[in-house]
């Protein structure tokens, strides 16, 4: 650090305080009974003011730079314009000591030696507060909160903005220290709650004090001065304290107190200094009248190794850079850092009075934390300080600075502004450079400097010419491809790409030497043109190194190739230059250099590759076919792969490849050229035709399709394609011709009515194909769906389907299909009966008679004696039964129902009317109606209400034949034929009916049609006697406990009428069931399909209303099969 003086100036009396304008611009100063007002810029004297009486103790000026203030001697405040124009002027009953401007609201403090007073523009008077003493100095806050009042008896009180004392500090033995001068600091006062102040007293050096509401800390230590300072003050920004006092000179101190030199010697008493705002310039006034202006220079202390760079900061300390990962590390020091040095893991710091040698913790690359490794405590005066690992080096003549000691040295010589190269042993210039002012070798290539001067940078390389760039400041190191670079106070690596050095070497071949260069720092592009001129030279090693560095795997697999070629002994330097070529986009040099060397089948590859298919004919000219055929089919790759598909499929054609041809046609859907190829192709070539019938199907053209297969002859496939087209009349016909494809043809048409609702339809294309399981469970899942969906009515007639299948599979399984027969065939009377149940409990409205719904109620209860099928509840059964019992006077039957539903769990709304049901049943009598009493037709038994056997006669255990639409029970007995005696038999003998005498009367007479077999009353008819042989069948034993059936032999068929008999005609193995009907004047009609027995009028009405058997919905029109 050095001071310059730029001005100086003498006034006639002592100059006891100054200010700067805010700008800088103006220096205001008191001197005398005047201000002198002068330009900064170069020490002019502007103007002087007057307007006190008596001596100016003090100046300030507002930071808004519009006023600025003045006390004196005469008791008096004189407030100034910018315009040095003085606007007020008030008076304290003292002479003035001190006046500052707060740095925001612009408020004036002035201070006398009894008081102090706070003025400010918003208000005409001034508010004063006493003192306990003689006020000597003043200053406020950055950040305008607190006022700082410095008194004579050693006090500082600290006041706020209203004056009212904050804090008070009164140190031990204060009252022979005054204070002479008070300063906060600018960079710690924007804080409200603390900042750091700075004291002046007599014989002491400055004290830092921390003020923390109302507990200050005094955070700097005593320091015993030989002199009396008189002013202090901060220098940019609260980073140094400037001092001066009655050694005559101003001192230039660090923030924490550490003497860095003195800024100016005078020849009397210092009485003020202040530092120009935002600058390094300082002025001092004397007592002699002397005002000193000075510039103070701070040289730059650094030193760099590699990529640590060491330098000063804050003169005191020392900050290690990382250059490349930007971490820092900061030493610090109580004294002034004259010279720093850096070396490896070594640090060499010079002191005014001695060397501090650092060494790092360890040996990482990485680590910047350093240790003391030794002192040296002495005084050394030097021009350069260089450290070693184990020596220090002490330079007083001229800059010196080597990388390679041994090699070579570049020496500025002193008081010249050139270098020079000289060897180590005896020097010979090799070059000369004007106008350099510093030089760095490379430290990773030892033909490689650089130099800086007039604004530009200088790399040489080898025996090169200079490669130049611009540059701001001075170069201090080059490492690799990063020069070091220190502009101002600022050091920074500069990335500086080796490209034009690289170059230089490329251009003389030098290979080898160019990829050191390289390595240093090149762009990619640098790296890619060294790899293809290394491999354009044959020089692999070099090429494949580059290649490595920008990753061009392409080039590396063609590098690896040529080096496995030249160990198994091929050494044609131009197939691999060939080749280099060809990989480079040189493809006429390259087949040039493959014909050259005999290999033109390689050229050829290159330009099919290339799809340069005219290169190649021109190449190729009148060669081999084999060859032309391979290259086009080459060329119709290509055009398939740059989408052009019909050049393609053309070329294809014309090289014989129909397959690929075809596929192109078919994925374009281009079916006029399938069809022409179809017909063109022989019909041996079956697999290009089946590809072709393929695509016509898949583009919907079976015609065409059907036409490709019989052309090929594949009968199976043609089945295929009729049944995926549901052109089922051309498979049947084919079908009846080829009886071997009957399954291929039948299961799929029967699937396809499945998934159409046409189950009938189904089951006898499943019949014809021979697939009778499969037709079962379509319908046991049909089925299940329909009473899981509550559609009761379907579920009958699915499970009577189901029956009707079981009995057509049991001519094969005969035990397990018959049980399975009888059991769909209750399922289907059950659920037949209950589809009326659930209707009346489901709807509002009923749509059949009480006595009907009474019927079936007990029908169904007495069938659901064992275990209840899946969706048929017996909650609803009994309700059913319960209200129509009720209403049809079975009191005894509806007391039992409404029993039996309290035992179960009723719906919710059901609950109101089974209750209320139950208890009124209780008035009603405790019997039934002998009208709604069943009766048994062959033993003429009257059977309860309420039967736990079930559906049949409790005497002789006769099953009864119900009605399938009102649920009566039948005027039928069924009998059974006499051992030896066949079904077909057993008709032509009631067929024959032998005559026997008749009474008078009617008679019954049997009318047959295809839809029905019903007995008709005729008026002409004769009555049949009692003597009837088959009523003589119907005895029994009384009390058996067995059933015992009605058994006849031919005799009673014989003599048996036709119209007396229904016969069930079940297929076998079933044998025919035959019911003889007792009461001639009942008509009777039995459905031909389902067998179910209805009384004529109901049947009539129910066909009527469907058109078909309300059972098996067999339809009337329909024969009887």
């Amino acid at each position: 650090m050095r001071a310059a003086l730029t001005w100086r100036d003498r006034a006639e009396h002592c100059i006891y305080d100054l200010a700067f304008k805010p700008d800088g611009t103006q220096l205001i100063i008191a001197a005398g009974n005047r201000l002198l007002v002068y330009d900064t810029s170069d020490g002019t004297l502007i103007q002087p003011l007057k307007g006190h009486k008596d001596t100016v103790y003090c100046v300030a000026y507002a930071k808004d730079g519009k006023r600025f203030a003045s006390g004196s001697a005469d008791k008096s405040v004189i407030i100034w314009t910018s315009k040095l124009e003085g606007i007020l002027k008030y008076t304290h009953n003292d002479s003035i000591q001190c006046v500052s401007y707060n740095p925001l609201t612009h408020q004036l403090a002035s201070c006398s030696s009894s008081d102090f007073g706070l003025w400010s523009p918003e208000q005409k008077s001034v508010s004063k507060h006493k003192a306990s003493s003689k006020i000597t100095c003043c200053s406020w806050t950055n950040d305008g909160q607190y006022l700082a009042l410095g008194m004579f008896n050693g006090v500082i009180s600290i006041r706020n903005k209203n004056g009212d004392e904050k804090v008070k500090i009164d140190r031990t033995g204060a009252a022979s220290s005054p204070v002479w001068s008070i300063c906060w600091n600018p960079s710690r006062g924007s804080l409200c709650l603390f900042s750091s102040i700075l004291v002046a007293l007599e014989k002491y050096e400055i004290i830092l004090l921390l003020a923390y509401l109302f507990f200050p800390l005094q955070i700097g230590k005593d320091r015993m001065l030989n002199f009396d300072p008189c002013c202090v003050s901060y220098f940019t920004k609260g980073e140094y304290i400037l001092l001066g006092g009655s050694d005559k000179q101003v001192s230039l101190f660090t923030k924490d107190g550490v003497r860095l030199g003195t800024i100016g010697e005078q020849s009397s008493w210092v009485w003020t200094c202040k530092a120009k705002p935002d600058s390094n310039y300082v002025v001092m006034g004397c007592q002699d009248g002397t005002i000193s202006f000075y510039q103070l220079i701070f040289s730059t202390v650094h030193g760099l190794y590699k990529d640590r760079y060491a330098y000063r900061d804050s003169m005191t300390d020392v900050i290690v850079q990382h250059l490349i990962t930007e971490q820092k590390v900061r030493i610090k020091g109580r004294e002034l850092v004259k010279k720093i040095a850096i070396y490896k893991n070594r640090l060499a710091i010079q002191m005014p009075e001695k060397i501090l040698i650092y060494e790092l913790y360890s040996d990482d690359s990485s680590d910047m934390y350093y240790r003391v490794k030794e002192r040296i405590v002495k005084k050394f005066e030097c021009n350069l300080l260089v450290v070693c690992s184990d020596h220090i080096i002490l330079c007083q003549v001229c800059a010196l600075k080597w990388v390679h000691s041994d090699l070579k040295i570049a020496v500025q010589i002193a008081g010249t502004k050139s270098w020079h190269l000289g060897g180590k042993l005896q020097w010979v210039m090799l070059w000369t450079e004007p106008n350099a002012n510093s030089v760095a070798w490379n430290t990773q290539c030892e033909d490689m400097l650089c130099f800086s001067g007039g604004g530009y940078l200088n790399i040489k390389a080898g025996n090169f010419p200079v490669h130049q760039q611009k540059l701001q400041g001075f170069v201090v190191g080059y490492n690799g491809s990063k020069i070091f670079c220190l502009h101002v106070f600022s050091m920074s690596a500069v990335e500086v790409p080796q490209s034009a050095p690289m170059y230089q070497y490329l251009e003389r071949k030098m290979f080898k030497e160019a990829y050191q260069i390289a390595c240093l720092g090149v762009t990619d592009a640098d790296w890619r043109e060294l790899a293809m001129e290394a491999l354009e030279g044959l020089e692999f090693e070099t090429a494949k190194k580059a290649f490595t560095r920008i990753r061009d795997l392409r080039y590396l697999e063609l590098i690896s190739s040529i080096e496995e070629r030249k160990k198994h002994g091929e050494n044609l330097n131009e197939l691999f230059l060939a080749d280099v070529y060809a990989y480079q986009g040189k493809f006429h040099e390259a087949a040039k250099l493959y014909k050259k060397s005999g290999h033109e089948s390689l050229a050829l590859d290159m330009y099919s590759d290339l799809r340069m298919f005219d290169y190649a004919k021109d190449f190729l000219r009148s060669g081999d076919p084999k060859d032309t055929k391979m290259l086009i089919k080459k060329q119709a790759d290509w055009a398939k792969n740059i989408n052009e598909p019909k050049a393609a499929v053309e070329m294809y054609l014309s090289a014989g490849e129909h397959m690929k041809a075809i596929e192109i046609s078919g994925d374009h859907g281009w079916v006029d050229m399938l069809i022409e190829i179809a017909r063109k192709l022989d019909k041996a070539e079956r697999e290009p035709l089946s590809k072709c019938a393929f695509y016509f199907k898949k583009l919907d053209n079976p015609g065409y399709a059907a036409e490709t297969y019989m052309k090929v002859g594949d009968l199976k496939a043609l089945v295929s394609l009729h049944v995926e087209t549901h052109r089922w009349e051309e498979a049947f016909a084919l079908s009846e011709k080829h009886p071997e494809f009957k399954d291929e043809v039948y299961v799929p048409y029967a699937q396809w009515l499945a998934e159409n609702d046409r189950f009938e339809e189904a089951q006898k294309a499943f019949h014809k194909a021979g697939r009778q399981r499969e037709a079962v469970r379509v319908l046991e899942q049909l089925t299940h769906n329909a009473v899981v969906e509550s559609r009761f009515n379907d579920a009958a007639y699915y499970y009577w389907m189901l029956s009707m299948q079981c009995l057509d599979i049991a001519q094969e399984q005969k035990t397990e299909m018959l049980q399975k027969f009888h059991h769909f065939q209750q399922l289907a009377e059950v659920y037949h009966v209950y589809h009326y149940i659930q209707r009346y409990t489901e709807e509002p409205f009923s749509f059949h008679l009480p006595e009907t719904l009474f019927n079936i109620s007990r029908f169904l209860l007495h069938s659901l004696t064992k275990e209840i099928p899946l969706g048929i509840s017996k909650v609803n059964t009994l309700f059913a039964l319960a209200k129509q019992s009720k209403a049809l006077g079975a009191y005894k039957l509806a007391r039992h129902a409404y029993d039996k539903l309290q035992g179960l769990q009723v719906p919710a709304r059901f609950q109101k009317s089974v209750e209320l049901g139950s208890l009124t049943i209780r008035s009603k009598p405790f019997h039934d109606s002998e009208e709604l009493v069943p009766l048994c037709y062959r033993c003429s038994t009257n059977n309860p209400l309420l039967n736990n056997l079930g559906n049949v006669c409790i005497n002789c255990r006769q099953p009864f034949v119900f009605s399938a639409s009102s649920y009566e029970v039948l005027h039928l007995v069924e009998f059974y034929l006499e051992e030896g005696i066949t079904d077909e038999e057993a008709v032509s003998l009631i067929d024959l009916e032998a005559p026997r005498l008749n009474k008078s009367g009617n008679k019954w007479q049997e009318m047959m049609s295809d839809d029905a077999q019903r007995l008709r009353l005729n008026d002409s008819a004769v009555i049949i006697e009692d003597d009837d042989p088959f009523t003589a069948k119907l005895s029994f034993e009384q009390g058996g406990s067995e059933f015992v059936p009605v058994v006849v032999n031919r005799a009673v068929l014989q003599s048996m009428s036709r119209r007396d008999v229904l016969i069930k005609r079940w297929p076998k193995p079933l044998r025919w069931q035959f019911y003889r009907s007792l009461l001639p004047d009942a008509s009777i009609t039995m459905c031909p399909s389902c067998f179910q027995m209805f009384h004529t009028e109901d049947y009539e009405l129910l066909v009527l209303q469907h058109n078909c058997c309300p059972f098996c919905r067999r339809r009337i029109d329909e024969s009887n099969q």
